[in-house]
């Protein structure tokens, strides 16, 4: 037998990191290995979809760091046992079982398109055309795998899976989807808002210590960076283990799937939604006051909610609303009125006074490196927040924005 089927086989045995073959590039490599006995256009076919994902991943140059990143970011019974820092807990067999699959995944990934084109059953029917495929280099290993020690604190510091490789996850389609490309704001780059945002951040350090913390509401006036500190506190803290997931209002009725889904990953969990409010009609605020409230579907103890809205009272309310036929009506809205309360911490964010605004501007231009006489600043600016309707930083950040397009305000 030849070692590239050699290596097909033992990719077909892989047991614990058997995940790897469900990875898009280590899957198209191992349909390739196993055509080295099928018709020439079935193995040309593989060939070029395997090129053409590797090249498209970026690993034209290194197919062993391909296949061993995918080990690496595998989900499975020693990454998530060795996250939690219990992988000393697994049986002897496992650990055998792990040992020998990555060495399974090193062992193909060595694999160059010279073994494999001389592996093939029908290497002269394709003689003409062997010397015009695309080739790859097979590159170096990550260092992670070098050792099942390394490999176990590796995942002990970064979690596993998707949760090592990614920070920032959407609930949709019923699963847990990585943002491939989050928002990279840093905490440094928002302006004012000191007290408000700190709050929010000491409730998060003490969530990540394993210390008593607070689902936090994050309320306020539009363009204030509600939703900006979360994502940026994320960014800041995801080396200690701090991932989030943003749910959608309309989805609350899964949050149990999404409690199910993260329960038994060992990171902590920032569970987001934004731009939170509700009708008078809309029920669904229901199933989040469950949540917050301990009810069935509670959110596990790895996770926080954390909520923005315009509206300090969640629940829109018409004056017409406190009328009506009801007899105990005014146990409805006072229901109705504290779904916020059943946040443990609530922090403002309202619009700033003309002075702090012109401090935001100020300090966003000086990063920019905008040289305008402040005199002429301040007064373009105000002449900008009051043509957008207000005073904000979201409002300061387009104006520093404007100013460095060289576009004068209206």
């Amino acid at each position: 037998m030849n070692k590239t089927m050699e290596a097909a086989m033992m990719l077909s045995s892989l047991s614990v990191y058997r995940g790897v073959l469900k990875r898009t590039v280590p899957g198209a490599f191992y349909r390739l290995l196993c055509a080295c006995d099928k018709p020439a256009t079935d193995f040309l076919q593989a060939w070029g979809e395997f090129f053409a994902l590797l090249s498209d991943r970026g690993f034209a140059d290194d197919l062993m760091r391909c296949m061993t990143e995918a080990a690496l970011f595998d989900e499975n019974a020693f990454s998530r046992a060795a996250a939690a820092g219990k992988e000393h807990l697994l049986s002897g067999e496992i650990i055998k079982a792990v040992v020998r699959d990555l060495d399974v995944v090193t062992a193909a990934g060595r694999l160059t398109p010279d073994d494999i084109i001389s592996s093939y059953v029908h290497k002269d029917e394709i003689s003409t055309i062997v010397d015009t495929l695309p080739h790859w280099k097979t590159g170096s290993p990550a260092a992670e795998l070098s050792d099942i020690t390394e490999l176990a604190g590796y995942y002990k510091r970064n979690g596993c899976g998707m949760f090592a490789r990614y920070r920032a996850f959407l609930w949709q389609n019923g699963d847990i989807e990585p943002v491939v490309h989050p928002d990279s704001i840093k905490l440094s780059s928002l302006k004012a808002y000191d007290l408000p945002r700190n709050t929010v951040i000491q409730n998060t350090l003490s969530f990540i210590h394993g210390a008593e913390a607070n689902n936090c509401l994050l309320y306020g006036d539009m363009g204030t960076g509600k939703s900006s500190t979360v994502k940026a506190i994320v960014n800041e803290f995801s080396s200690q283990g701090l991932r989030i997931v943003e749910i959608p209002k309309d989805r609350l009725g899964e949050f149990p799937q999404l409690a199910e889904r993260i329960a038994p990953v060992p990171m902590k969990f920032i569970i987001f939604i934004d731009d939170l409010s509700f009708s008078g009609e809309d029920k669904s605020y229901a199933q989040l006051k469950a949540v917050l409230e301990g009810g069935i579907a509670s959110r596990p103890e790895n996770s926080l909610i954390y909520a923005t809205s315009n509206r300090r009272h969640l629940i829109k309310e018409s004056f017409a609303d406190r009328d009506g036929d009801e007899i105990h009506r005014n146990d409805t809205i006072q229901e109705t009125l504290s779904l916020s309360d059943r946040f443990g911490l609530s922090v403002n964010f309202s619009r700033p006074g003309k002075e702090e605004f012109l401090t935001i501007v100020r300090s966003l231009a000086k990063e920019h490196g905008l040289n305008i006489p402040d005199e002429q600043l301040a007064a373009e600016a105000e002449k900008w927040a009051i043509q957008k309707g207000g005073r904000s930083p979201r409002c300061a950040k387009q104006f520093v924005a404007m100013l460095e397009t060289g576009m004068e305000t209206e």
